[in-house]
């Protein structure tokens, strides 16, 4: 039996339910595929409980803080884990049905199950086969961990997130954005936290001078980072798991966390058989217009392996929508996209970091500064913030904007819409600042540092 569609999406993330209620809205007859819950990774296993649990972290902060603005705390408030995990579930449920709501409001067909290509315009899914016009790929990706012996015994992402307990140590492997992000969380609530990397630095691909202020900054609050090291094993010990670096080093903790990259969701898919051509890591490959080897199967979002970000997976469905279903041809722009690091402090970045603009040949002038932020002047905690612009020598146009402070991520967000409009070093100058705030350091850099 067949029934048939005009779209067929495979996978509910936030890319596949972007693009289906929007193809829906114009007039199609859409059907969404998902073999597990409504919502993609970002929803239920990324993002929003990554977030909501780095918001529970945070309130250590402002508990030592609070005596230097009067506050008299008789003692320091206790934490409750399980409680806090069980909040954040609770509101990924309420996700959950909002998603599944905005689908049926669309009038998008859910299909619940594991869907294969038969070919380009044909899916199976438990036993049925379905038939469309046109085929979205938008599975996603998943956490992958190390190939060394004994590893499979660490978490993953997805497993920290639902640890039914806070370790007292965590070892976190990676020093990526997700290993960053959960050493700083877990370092909140008050557990011991060393970071090992393979590299000189963390946050590879990274400003430098961004990542490198970000390692000072969590060391002060206590967390260890050891660069250079190989994993070779890792091996049960009482009371938790001991690493052993190829050097020799070795690393105990109650709970690993292995954060060393993640893969595309492509596998299981049918595409080889389809004819959709992948690559050696299993990224969907597309065009400009996210079509792949087969011209009625189209791919958006973290399978496709080009900027694995949700905001990014959205706009690419709604370009393809846009395109096929609006006779809108639309393409993404990849120039400027802001990007977050829920560290603490946070990090807020678009554009070129300085090494990525030397290397493309801008000759650049470089303007940065570091201070400590004006709450800080009554708490006494020793944080400072750091604010760099990479500007293009020739043209004085604004290539990056980088910090590092508690507000980055939302004051960047706002600059990224005047790099996009082409902002030069003096619309910045000629700027009047918000004061008093961090932001306005931005429009008030007038000294070159390189």
């Amino acid at each position: 039996m067949s029934d048939d569609f005009d779209l067929i999406t495979i996978g509910a993330g936030s890319g596949g339910v972007a693009a289906s209620r929007r193809a829906a809205g114009y007039g199609a007859r859409v059907a969404i595929f998902e073999a597990g819950r409504v919502g993609g990774t970002c929803v239920l296993r990324g993002c929003v409980p990554k977030k909501l649990l780095m918001y529970g972290g945070q309130f250590r902060d402002a508990f030592e803080d609070a005596g230097g603005y009067g506050w008299t705390l008789e003692e320091m408030p206790r934490f409750d884990w399980p409680t806090l995990l069980a909040r954040k579930n609770r509101e990924l449920d309420r996700l959950n049905r909002l998603y599944l709501g905005m689908l049926e409001t669309a009038g998008v067909t859910l299909v619940q199950g594991h869907a294969r290509l038969v070919d380009g315009n044909t899916v199976e899914a438990e036993g049925r086969r379905y038939r469309a016009g046109a085929i979205l790929i938008a599975t996603g990706g998943h956490p992958v961990r190390l190939a060394v012996p004994g590893m499979e015994q660490a978490l993953t992402s997805d497993g920290l997130l639902e640890m039914p307990d806070l370790p007292r140590r965590l070892l976190v492997i990676g020093g990526g954005y997700i290993g960053v992000e959960f050493a700083s969380i877990c370092r909140g609530f008050g557990a011991e936290v060393t970071v090992v990397i393979r590299s000189r630095h963390i946050l590879n691909g990274f400003d430098d001078d961004i990542r490198q202020a970000l390692e000072v900054e969590m060391a002060r609050r206590g967390i260890a980072i050891h660069a250079g090291v190989q994993p070779a094993a890792l091996e049960p010990v009482a009371g938790g798991f001991a690493l052993i670096a190829r050097d020799g080093r070795r690393f105990e903790a109650d709970r690993v966390l292995c954060a060393t990259g993640r893969r595309p969701n492509s596998a299981g898919l049918g595409l080889e058989a389809a004819g959709v051509a992948v690559t050696d890591t299993g990224a969907v490959t597309v065009d400009d217009g996210s079509r792949t080897s087969v011209p009625t199967v189209f791919a958006v979002g973290d399978v496709t392996d080009r900027v694995n970000l949700t905001p990014v997976a959205i706009a690419e469905g709604r370009a393809f929508v846009e395109t096929r279903f609006n006779a809108n041809p639309t393409r993404v722009r990849y120039a400027n996209i802001p990007t977050a690091v829920f560290s603490n402090p946070a990090i807020g970045t678009v554009g070129l970091a300085e090494h990525e603009a030397r290397a493309r040949g801008h000759e650049i002038d470089i303007y940065r500064t570091g201070f400590r932020p004006m709450k800080h002047t009554l708490s006494g905690r020793e944080e400072r913030v750091m604010i760099k612009l990479v500007v293009d020598r020739a043209t004085d146009r604004v290539l990056g904007a980088h910090m590092l402070g508690a507000d980055g991520p939302e004051i960047v967000q706002g600059l990224a819409v005047a790099l996009n409009c082409g902002a030069t070093k003096k619309d910045f100058d000629r700027t009047i600042g918000l004061h008093p705030s961090a932001a306005e350091e931005f429009v008030t850099l007038r000294e070159k540092v390189g």
